[in-house]
């Protein structure tokens, strides 16, 4: 049976995506491994590459100035503390601490929902996966059209009311459309290995389809979506 659900508090666990803490001479000297600071990530394509769907101004606003801000405060939240020599993934289950959230959590998470956003669309994407993924989707949902109509009012706004994040979920063998709020994930919920995301705040879309949302998901999932990623994703 297909399954839309908006999660905000379960326990944590699932696959982490990220940066690696990298070393520098006077570490590698004194054998003690040094986190960089952590910086913005380039999304895989020009920033206008997804023209006419999301244009180059949207990009330039929302991963130059949005993103960037995320991880200018997640850098200054950690300077001089433990968490400083915490990957990305560690910080954010931390700082999630069973739903307290808070400040710290906030812009962890959001840099990490952007990174997978960004890594969730190609130009010229959309269309229909094949293969193993789209053997789980026709399982899970009935048929890929069955699908594609829920992942899209999934967010349009569907159970999607307010900022957050839509997600499709690979959980114990099955498929799930999943809606988190703010800056949770299936990854600190424990919900599930994330295989796509879409962004349903309204930076993500505005400044190209104003207060039409609807047109915004509906471009994502029928133009940009990148179904091989997913596919990449799934377990093995």
């Amino acid at each position: 049976m297909a399954c839309i659900s908006s999660v905000s508090t379960i326990s944590a666990g699932a696959r982490a995506m990220g940066r690696r803490p990298v070393s520098n001479p006077a570490a590698r000297r004194s054998s003690v491994t040094v986190r960089s600071a952590f910086t913005l990530a380039p999304p895989p394509f020009e920033l206008d590459a997804l023209e006419p769907h999301i244009s180059k101004r949207t990009m330039e606003f929302h991963w130059g100035k949005h993103h960037q801000t995320y991880v200018n405060n997640l850098n200054a939240a950690t300077e001089g503390k433990p968490e400083a020599d915490m990957s990305l993934e560690d910080i954010m289950m931390k700082s999630w601490n069973n739903g307290a959230g808070g400040g710290l959590f906030n812009n962890a998470g959001q840099v990490w929902n952007h990174d997978f956003y960004w890594n969730s669309m190609k130009p010229n994407g959309g269309g229909e996966p094949s293969g193993k993924l789209m053997d789980m989707i026709n399982a899970s949902f009935g048929s890929f059209d069955d699908f594609k109509s829920k992942f899209i009012a999934a967010g349009a706004p569907g159970p999607a009311f307010g900022s957050g994040w839509v997600w499709l979920v690979e959980k114990d063998g099955k498929l799930e459309i999943q809606f988190t709020t703010n800056a949770e994930n299936p990854v600190v919920l424990g919900t599930g290995n994330p295989l796509i995301t879409y962004d349903v705040w309204e930076h993500a879309y505005y400044l190209d389809y104003q207060n039409a949302r609807p047109s915004y998901v509906t471009t994502f999932v029928e133009k940009l979506v990148d179904w091989d990623a997913a596919a990449a994703r799934l377990s093995a």
